[in-house]
């Protein structure tokens, strides 16, 4: 089940190691959705490695949980496009995905050219994607009228020593840039390391002596959104091999700042739970958080 906080699950050591060496990419996204007078958070899972692209749907009622798994390898064309049906606290649950000509431009998830859709009531809950008129004719159902809200991200990335990832402050906004750079640095007592965060490449964090600070978090303000940003890169500095830092950047905007012909259905995930209905105000605040696992090669 998805804890109270918004944090994904599957961060077990083990589970980390297995991502590891297979050399997975993966990007997990929680959505939470109106279903009815209950609120159920759907999670989205896009993996990559050398052989193929793996797509899960995991939905997270009131009472039980369920997953649809979709594996996208290259020599089953068959499998990449379909629906899949099952039934969830009573209620009939159907998905559908066309991706047979998804554009991934290399990254994990596609870009465009794509649908995933979840349907419960006749009701289209969640759809991704930009082929919406092909989903809604698929489906046959008519869209929801509570807009579903993404609450967390959870993101693993390689690199020698510049991560980098995009997220909206807003699910209408644009995309916003997020850059993590450490380095070393020569001076006449040693070498000392440094860390800096960047957004849309505006320098926001600059940790000195990581070395001492390898854990720590910092407040700031960026275009009317609060980010609270925690990081832990112990490994780094401390482990030999293949090891990761963690991240853990938090986003509160107002929801006054949305277009005011979209208004904003927010998540509170201090207040709300699934099956509950509360988060669906647009007078309230609304929070993101994004849970980086920043895997660094030598």
């Amino acid at each position: 089940m998805q804890d109270l906080t918004g944090k994904p699950a599957g961060d077990k050591p083990d589970e980390l190691t297995a991502i590891t060496r297979s050399g997975q990419s993966v990007f997990m996204s929680v959505y939470k959705t109106k279903v009815g007078d209950q609120c159920w958070l759907i999670t989205i899972t896009w993996c990559k490695n050398m052989l193929l692209h793996g797509l899960s749907v995991s939905i997270d009622g009131p009472h039980v949980e369920t997953k649809c798994k979709v594996e996208l390898k290259p020599w089953y064309f068959w499998r990449k496009q379909g629906s899949k049906s099952f039934v969830l606290d009573g209620k009939a649950i159907d998905v559908f995905w066309d991706l047979k000509s998804a554009k991934f431009h290399g990254e994990t998830e596609p870009s465009s050219e794509y649908y995933v859709a979840v349907v419960c009531d006749d009701e289209v809950v969640l759809l991704l994607g930009d082929m919406k008129k092909d989903a809604y004719r698929k489906t046959g159902c008519r869209p929801s009228l509570t807009d579903p809200v993404l609450i967390s991200r959870k993101e693993h990335v390689t690199a020698k020593k510049k991560f980098s990832t995009r997220v909206k402050f807003h699910e209408k906004g644009r995309f916003h840039e997020i850059s993590i750079e450490s380095k070393n640095i020569s001076t006449d007592h040693g070498v000392d390391s440094e860390m800096e965060i960047r957004i849309d490449g505006h320098l926001m964090i600059d940790v000195k002596h990581l070395q001492w600070k390898f854990r720590g978090n910092e407040s700031i303000s960026f275009k009317k959104v609060k980010i609270e940003v925690f990081w832990d890169v112990h490994d780094w500095l401390f482990s030999p091999g293949v090891r990761h830092a963690l991240f853990i950047i938090n986003l509160t905007s107002p929801a006054a700042a949305f277009p005011a012909a979209s208004p904003a259905i927010s998540w509170s995930s201090r207040s709300a739970s699934p099956g509950s209905t509360k988060g669906f105000d647009a007078s309230e605040l609304y929070e993101f958080s994004l849970f980086l696992y920043a895997w660094k090669l030598e």
